[in-house]
Order: C-alpha cells, then structure tokens, then sequence
C-alpha cells in the first residue's frame, strides 16, 4: 500500500485568535481575554501546552483558545494522527497500543478506535474532491462490486472511481447486487459526477443500470476476452464429435462449429469496431438460430448454447468496443478495461481487510476505507492533510 499523508502538527505558540463569542446564544463579536493556563496533553512531544481563556462582557461565559493542534481534548492531534496512521498501514487497534506505549507515547485502544472512526467519518466526501479536480464533472465512471464479512454477514460493496484518472469517487454499502439497487446507485452518482459513460464488467445489471440512466457503456474487454476463452475452451471437444448429434440436425459440420467457436475467440480478442465484425458475428448467431430450446429442466444442446453465446456476443459487441471510438469532451480516452475499480478495490478496501476477520459495523467498514481511499486519492498531490478529519 503506497500513502502519502501529512501527519497534524502541534505548534504550542500558534493561536487562531476568537472572533466573538462561540456561544450561539449570544452572538456578541467582542470578547475580552483573562489568562494564560497550563493544560496537560499526551503528544509525542509535549507533556504540556499554554491554553488562553477568554469571556464574552455580552453574557459572562468564558471559554479557552487551544494552541493549533491540540483541543480540549487529552489527545493532541499529533498523536491521533500517528495512531489513525499505523492502523491504516495494517496494524489492529491493540497493536498501535502497544506500539505507541513502546514509544513513550501511551493511548488506550479505546481512544485509537474512535480516532480512526472520527477520521473515517470526517472524510469529505470523494466525489466532491474528485470533481473539483476535474474541472467540475467527471465524464466516465467506473464500477464495480466487492463483498466484505461484518459481523458474520457479507456485505455488498460498491465502488465507483473516475474511469479516465482511477480517482476513488465513491464506497458505499449497498442493500444487495440485483439490478434495482445498482441501477438506483449508479443513476445518483452519475447525477453527481455529471458521467457520460459506464466503465463495468460483464455482469448484467450493470448494462441495466447503464441503459436505465442513458450512459453509454463499455464493458471491462479483460473480462469478456477472458470469459470467451474458457467458454470456447469448454465447449469446443464437445462440438468436434458432435456429442449430441444437434448440428447434424441444423446440417452444420462440427468443423463449422469449431471454426465459428474460434472466429467468435479472434474477433472478442481483436475488438475492431467495423461493420465487417458485426456482419460476421450475426452470421455466425443466424446459423445456429434454428437450435431448439430445451423443456423446463432439460439440458441445453450444443447447437442451442452456440446459439445462445453467439446472440450475447453479437449483442455486446457495440460496449465490448465503445472505447476504440469514444472519446470525452476535452480529449479524454478509456483503456478498455475495468482496471481503475479493481485497483480500488485491491488497494483502499480490501488491502486492510485482508489482515482483519472481519468488521464488526457496516460504518466501520466505510469510515476505514473512504479514509484510506481519501489517502490514495491525494498520492498525486501534496499528500493528505491528516490534520483535516483530525478533531
């Protein structure tokens, strides 16, 4: 896992002078300052820090101005940001305890687990931060699903990210994986993005959830291609015998068959958008369209999985290759594949997952990947300010 991040600083003589009164009661822009008191505070550094306490002349109430990096808190931000760091990297709870406590820098696991939660939970939101990069839309997404076990349930995963420049846009928790829920969370953050094109594997409720929201589509060519070889592969002794005699009925020699099988192979592995590759792939689907369908609970015929296979193909055939032709509106290109989200995937949710047994609540399961997503997302940058989801 490779993050960049800026860990909080504690500058004991840096003070945001208060412009009123914090009360919202009052309201009064004047307030008068008292004195200057010690406050204790854990740091890496500091045993203590110089707090100054001001009082409203409106209502009476005081209250303390802390130095940058520390609040009223025990914790400094300092060391909530090493803590938040060193479970992230793929400690547990009770292992940054011990390695805080090893460092002379002691904190219970209790307050490691709400630093990290608190952090998680104050990520602005990726998407946002994804548009304002890009000049205020987004024009591909990207989309994928991943299932992490919390509290001994699986959970249904969604990841989007930006198909052209595999920023993080979005993780979410989804109810499940069927067509109604996916073509529900791709719509609102297509609408958030501004997406013109959906960047997803084979699976089926995707091209519905795409054709539901009108987004031009594009298929992962890695997965098709690779899910043609093992159908071909499967299929092809079968149709060179002719096992169940169903291409002698269509009058089709098991060398046509197996000759198609492998021109079905050339043109997924080729990918040209030409008329030329359409023509040929309804030709092939045309001389298999006489297969018969097998009754309720029988078993499919050679000629009739050809058929079938041959219309999938044909009818994928403009998503399989819409990147060889798309392009967005400020010169923006698709590589073809569903890379982007699969890297999202490996390297901000699954990464610290896999050292774990499981979540143990579904906002741990966000908090802790939009966090370390957030992290990713500014790898190209400066680095992430941690002092930003630090309280």
């Amino acid at each position: 896992m490779r993050l960049l991040v800026i860990p909080p600083p504690v500058q004991p003589e840096v003070f945001l002078e208060p412009r009123g009164c914090p009360h919202a009661d009052c309201g009064s822009q004047h307030v008068q300052f008292r004195q200057a008191v010690r406050k204790p505070v854990r740091d890496t550094q500091l045993n203590e820090v110089v707090a100054h306490r001001y009082q409203c002349p409106r209502c009476g109430r005081t209250f303390r101005v802390y130095p940058v990096g520390v609040s009223h808190d025990q914790t400094s931000a300092r060391l909530k940001g090493m803590a938040v760091l060193f479970y992230v990297l793929g400690m547990s709870y009770g292992a940054v305890t011990i390695a805080l406590g090893a460092l002379g820098c002691p904190l219970s696991k209790v307050a490691v687990y709400y630093a990290v939660q608190e952090a998680g939970a104050a990520v602005a939101g990726l998407r946002r931060v994804a548009v304002r990069r890009g000049g205020g839309r987004v024009v591909g997404l990207g989309a994928d699903l991943t299932s992490i076990r919390c509290h001994g349930t699986w959970l249904t995963v969604g990841v989007g990210v930006d198909a052209v420049t595999g920023l993080a846009l979005s993780i979410d928790v989804l109810p499940s994986a069927d067509a109604a829920t996916l073509t529900a969370w791709v719509t609102e953050l297509a609408d958030a993005i501004g997406a013109e094109v959906l960047v997803s594997d084979d699976a089926d409720p995707f091209k519905t959830a795409a054709d539901a929201r009108g987004l031009t589509h594009q298929v992962c060519k890695t997965h098709v291609r690779r899910n043609t070889e093992a159908w071909v592969e499967a299929i092809a002794p079968a149709l060179a015998g002719d096992a169940d005699g169903s291409l002698a009925a269509l009058g089709v020699a098991p060398a046509q068959a197996v000759g198609d099988c492998q021109i079905l192979l050339r043109l997924v592995t080729e990918r040209q958008p030409t008329s030329e590759a359409s023509a040929t792939l309804e030709a092939i689907h045309r001389r298999y369209v006489g297969a018969t369908k097998p009754p309720a609970g029988g078993t499919m015929s050679l000629a009739y999985r050809l058929r079938l296979f041959s219309l999938d193909r044909w009818n994928l055939w403009g998503r399989l290759t819409r990147y060889r032709t798309w392009e967005g509106p400020d010169g923006e290109r698709l590589d073809g594949t569903n890379n982007a989200c699969e890297r999202a995937i490996g390297w901000w949710v699954k990464e610290r997952y896999r050292s774990m047994r499981g979540y143990k609540r579904p906002a741990s399961v966000l908090n802790v990947s939009r966090l370390i997503a957030a992290m990713g997302n500014a790898l190209d940058g400066l680095g992430f300010p941690l002092a930003e989801v630090i309280a």
